[in-house]
């Protein structure tokens, strides 16, 4: 009788205990799973994360990669300090918690995407923070237009910056850097672009920024990746560009300037040398190097950011560096595999640009040259810098500035560069805005 009562007894408390682990799994919120899920990464538990996938992420990213990614990430973002706060999205039948966490170097949000079971079927890490308008932007100086620049099948939409002000207006046109860029050159939550277009014209400049071609016509342009070169990436956009606002009533044709920034800084003499009726040309970050030599000289830097380099990175390395060495030895042909060469951009690109010194070329040309450059930027470095300043130093037309505190995008921070510093909100340094329209308006 006394075991049947406590088998009994037994029984009730096996029940209680499943009632209120069910309870308990009930009351849970995708904001609870989502930070329990944060907190497993964090402490390495990987097998345990990805059992919270669905069967589709499993297989796409199973613990091993999982693990690579993440601790990819601690590398550039430094360890997790602390979950800050959740907050929730409904997107069709799948529930979508941010968890916005504080990491050594910024704040990342962990974009966890739950199913209608519950599973965590989408995993995303995004910059925390929204692009700020800068204060030296006057919106009451300028307004804004949408206009479409080139012809046939390789027009553009772009956007241009306008003062109010009465009178003929000195302009400038802004080229990318490199990659599929839009108009703003946005790059997590920040767009140089749109801070040099809207501050320039808040000082009376006219200015035009415009889709990249490789952006706004990625599918074309990559069934013609096999015969790309500069000229179809970078050059003749910027030249169309120039001449619709040589040929647009409010601007004065006659102060037409260029500003390029990394690659559009690189390609500058090129685009003088097609469009001589510019009146100025202005290097932001512009490259002097061979442009496989930057490619290996920067994810040198980066492997090196924490330490002696993996035995998978310096593999890679190797790689690479055997990939530049061909681009530079007389075996590369039309016809080599793009994926023997840097970043798997096909022979016809690198050919083009074989012997091409931009700031030799510059020295051919008459245009006056503003040189600007930031003292932290890893990706073009003050070596570029020097070899603007060899080439042209003599000229009375050019000017050389560079600003101690200023990255690659010419944003403000400190330490060595890193490319963590691209996803924290920030915006143009404003003595970079007042030089270059100091300069622009100081050229009759």
């Amino acid at each position: 009788m006394r075991q049947r009562v406590l088998f009994i007894v037994l029984l009730l408390v096996a029940a209680v205990t499943l009632e209120a682990r069910s309870a308990e799994k009930a009351e849970s919120t995708p904001d609870d799973r989502a930070r329990e899920f944060v907190n497993q990464l964090a402490q390495k538990e990987y097998g345990q994360a990805v059992a919270r996938f669905d069967s589709k992420l499993s297989q796409h990213l199973p613990a091993d990669k999982l693990k690579n990614l993440w601790e990819g990430l601690l590398v550039q973002w430094g360890e997790l300090q602390k979950i800050q706060r959740t907050r929730q999205q409904a997107v069709q039948k799948f529930q979508v918690v941010l968890v916005t966490c504080r990491f050594q170097r910024g704040q990342l949000d962990v974009k966890v995407v739950f199913s209608e079971n519950q599973k965590i079927s989408g995993l995303f890490f995004l910059p925390a923070g929204n692009y700020q308008t800068p204060a030296y932007v006057k919106p009451d100086r300028f307004k804004e237009t949408k206009v479409t620049i080139g012809t046939g099948l390789w027009t553009l939409p772009g956007t241009l910056s306008l003062p109010t002000e009465k009178g003929k207006l000195p302009a400038v046109v802004l080229v990318h850097g490199s990659g599929p860029q839009d108009r703003n050159e946005t790059i997590g939550p920040n767009q140089p672009f749109r801070d040099l277009a809207e501050g320039l014209a808040s000082q009376g400049i006219a200015v035009l920024r415009y889709e990249k071609r490789t952006k706004h016509h990625r599918i074309k342009m990559a069934l013609l990746s096999g015969s790309l070169t500069v000229r179809e990436e970078t050059v003749e956009d910027a030249v169309s560009a120039v001449q619709f606002l040589q040929a647009h009533e409010r601007i004065d044709g006659n102060r037409v300037f260029v500003l390029g920034h990394s690659l559009g800084g690189y390609l500058l003499p090129q685009i003088g040398a097609e469009e001589q009726q510019i009146a100025g040309l202005i290097s932001l970050a512009g490259s002097t190097r061979p442009l496989e030599e930057i490619v290996l000289a920067q994810v040198k830097y980066l492997s090196a950011l924490n330490g002696e380099p993996t035995a998978e990175s310096r593999q890679k390395l190797q790689q690479l560096a055997e990939q530049v060495a061909l681009v530079k030895s007389s075996e590369l042909k039309p016809e080599t595999p793009a994926d023997q060469l840097p970043l798997g951009i096909s022979a016809s690109y690198w050919l083009a640009l074989r012997d091409y010194d931009p700031a030799e070329s510059a020295r051919t040309l008459q245009t006056p040259f503003l040189i600007l450059q930031g003292e932290r930027d890893y990706q073009v470095t003050m070596d570029d810098f020097a070899k603007w300043k060899q080439a042209l130093g003599g000229r009375k037309d050019v000017r050389f500035k560079s600003y101690p505190k200023l990255n690659h995008l010419l944003m403000s921070g400190e330490g060595p560069g890193v490319p963590v510093e691209y996803m924290i909100p920030g915006n143009v340094a404003a003595e970079v805005v007042d030089d270059i329209a100091a300069w622009i308006h100081g050229q009759k």
